[in-house]
């Protein structure tokens, strides 16, 4: 059995509630109330997505960073 990493996005709502995608894997979201909980259930997720998935059809993208825009808006 060979170990894959995955870039998980992780944002943080309103209610305080953390939200974790991965996406790189179609429909690979997961909530928790911290984010150690939110990353296991992100984890049982993606066993479930990459077991119903093509493996090759994956997206083989590497993150980069992040970076701040700015715009004026009414």
């Amino acid at each position: 059995m060979r170990n894959t990493t995955f870039t998980v996005y992780i944002e943080r709502d309103e209610d305080g509630v953390y939200i974790g995608s991965i996406p790189s894997v179609p429909a690979c979201h997961a909530q928790g109330s911290t984010q150690e909980e939110m990353m296991r259930n992100l984890q049982e997720v993606l066993k479930l997505c990459l077991r119903n998935s093509d493996k090759n059809s994956l997206t083989n993208s590497k993150f980069i960073g992040t970076k701040n825009l700015e715009i004026s808006h009414a």
